[in-house]
């Protein structure tokens, strides 16, 4: 039975008590097992449409992380203490695509996503406009950067690259220092800027079969 049907339909108040309480105990120890793996979704939707998974909504200082084993979006702890941005607050909905890895840990592609703040756990069908290569810690760190697919929830009417880069160079700017610099001790670098193609086979590449 699906969890949301479990969540509209609780037991009649107006029978037995002890049955009642039995019925609500089942019902819970139900609901708790099945919680999403968001990490699991798929990476496409039917409509063939990438998904994205939201983190850190745009305009936080807290840096969030979906927890895979308790299947709850938490604040990263650095020394015991949620994890504080340092610096101005994300410019952008921060999060991963789902069903990919890139590294043995498991780690999902991750994603920025241009649009208004979206919560912690909003699942989105975005449209990829390039991705921000950089160098951190020695190696190669690629963010997949994308719109809304549905232009109702889009800031920024573009949907490539070239776009993007001849309407809202500012923005663009505010995205590559903002990653350059948030977290000095990651001693990043821009490499520079790959197009909407790019961003499509870096998913293909990290994408789990």
């Amino acid at each position: 039975m699906d969890c949301l049907y479990l969540q509209d339909n609780l037991p009649d108040q107006s029978m037995k008590p002890q049955l009642y309480l039995l019925l609500l105990l089942a019902q819970f120890l139900f609901l708790s097992s099945c919680q999403t793996d968001y990490t699991t979704l798929p990476t496409y939707t039917p409509r063939k449409q990438l998904q994205a998974v939201i983190e850190v909504p745009a305009g936080s200082s807290t840096k969030m992380r979906y927890n895979r084993q308790t299947k709850k979006f938490e604040a990263d702890k650095l020394a015991g203490q949620d994890r504080i941005i340092e610096f101005l607050p994300y410019p952008a909905n921060f999060g991963f695509i789902p069903s990919t890895e890139i590294n043995a840990q498991a780690k999902p592609l991750e994603i920025v996503v241009l649009s208004g703040r979206l919560e912690a756990g909003t699942v989105l069908e975005v449209i990829p406009i390039g991705v921000l290569q950089l160098e951190t810690d020695g190696e190669l760190d690629h963010k997949v950067v994308a719109v809304p697919a549905r232009p109702s929830e889009r800031t920024m009417s573009v949907t490539d690259l070239a776009s993007f880069s001849s309407r809202y160079p500012a923005a663009k700017e505010i995205l590559q220092q903002w990653f350059v610099h948030h977290n000095p001790t990651a001693k990043s670098k821009l490499v520079g800027w790959r197009n909407e193609q790019f961003a499509e086979q870096e998913v293909q590449r990290w994408m789990k079969l």
